[in-house]
């Protein structure tokens, strides 16, 4: 059911919309430390995964602090980028559904459908369950859906907690993920301010 999305080109660019808005949002609200306004700092990332990317969509909706003396740099949380990781959040979360639920494809399967290697795509399963699922925040958020997803059964038990279409879900939880866990997991990334030096 998941396979489909990873072979959709067009969702990388909702996701792109879906970061612009999330950026906007925290750019309408000014900079978190003094108030002033927050100017466009965007910077480019070079993300792997299966999806022929066009420069905007490797691009961070990165933002900076106008105020001389401040000049902090911000980043919105991002429905595309997990902090750090060279992968495109989708990739990390559908990289271990893919592997768990009713018909779950085999390790090489996986591996070739995401462009990831075998290793790589344990260590997320392993950062799904033992980081995430067992974190304080996790614990908290998952309140607020129903089914409440389970710890050892992420991601696709988020995925579960969800409605619609594949694609729907997928969406619906990378947002979950952004607005929750944007700024507690650095793995993720999210809303805090940086010293711009």
């Amino acid at each position: 059911m998941y396979a489909d999305v990873v072979a959709d080109a067009s969702f990388v660019d909702l996701l792109v919309e879906m970061d612009r808005a999330l950026s906007n949002a925290l750019k309408a609200l000014g900079c978190q430390v003094c108030g002033a306004v927050l100017d466009i700092a965007n910077y480019p990332r070079k993300p792997r995964g299966p999806w022929a990317l066009r420069e905007e969509d490797c691009l961070f909706f990165g933002l900076c602090c106008r105020q001389e003396g401040c000049r902090r740099r911000v980043r919105p949380p991002s429905v595309r980028f997990m902090g750090r990781y060279v992968y495109l959040g989708i990739a990390v979360m559908l990289g271990a559904a893919l592997r768990q639920g009713a018909s779950p494809l085999s390790s090489a399967e996986t591996s070739r459908a995401i462009g990831a290697d075998r290793r790589t795509l344990s260590r997320w399963r392993r950062w799904w369950t033992e980081r995430v699922g067992r974190s304080r925040p996790f614990e908290l958020a998952r309140a607020e859906l129903m089914p409440p997803p389970l710890g050892d059964g992420l991601p696709t038990s988020l995925l579960d907690s969800f409605v619609g279409t594949a694609t729907e879900r997928v969406r619906q939880s990378l947002e979950f993920l952004a607005r929750h866990f944007g700024a507690r997991f650095p793995e993720w990334g999210g809303a805090h301010a940086e010293d711009a030096r």
